[in-house]
């Protein structure tokens, strides 16, 4: 009798999981559709792909003296991936911007924010999108990582 409630009880959970995975799989292959769908107006010529063409806008509150989220992180890219993201860290008395690049839709060193705008941008879903916004993580390419795009310019400025 104990056996046949601890199985029962495991199929329940078997089951609960299978149901949860099989809508984080439709999730996914509708990204990728869109993903490629996006890059196929490239291929087919319909769209330039040097020319800049998604865009998405993360703000957000970076520092804890500063609120009303005015720190922000964009990412501009083109049909090929390749593009910039731009960061604004604004505090009381300055202001820092970074700019990362980014080659074949990734990016060295970006932060969650940084991240976020450039899955964003990738997938079509700007220009605006909060770190809210469950999309997608296309993971980290480590043969990428020995180029030379992942340097960042950083610039100070006083308020």
């Amino acid at each position: 009798m104990t056996l046949a409630l601890a199985g029962a009880i495991a199929g329940v959970a078997g089951f609960a999981i299978a149901l949860v995975a099989h809508n984080r799989v439709g999730q996914v292959v509708q990204e990728c559709a869109d993903i490629l769908r996006r890059q196929l107006q490239v291929t087919n010529g319909t769209a330039d792909g040097q020319a800049l063409r998604d865009l998405a806008i993360v703000r957000y509150d970076a520092l804890k003296e500063m609120s009303g989220q005015l720190s922000f992180s964009m990412a501009l890219i083109n049909g090929e991936g390749d593009g910039v993201v731009l960061t604004s860290i604004n505090g009381r008395s300055e202001t820092r911007t970074y700019a990362k690049i980014v080659r074949a839709g990734y990016g060295r060193h970006l932060s969650p924010e940084e991240e976020q705008a450039l899955r964003a941008a990738r997938l079509g879903k700007g220009p605006s999108v909060s770190m809210d916004d469950p999309l997608p993580d296309f993971g980290h390419r480590r043969d990428l990582e020995n180029g030379d795009f992942g340097h960042s310019d950083s610039t100070t400025t006083s308020a």
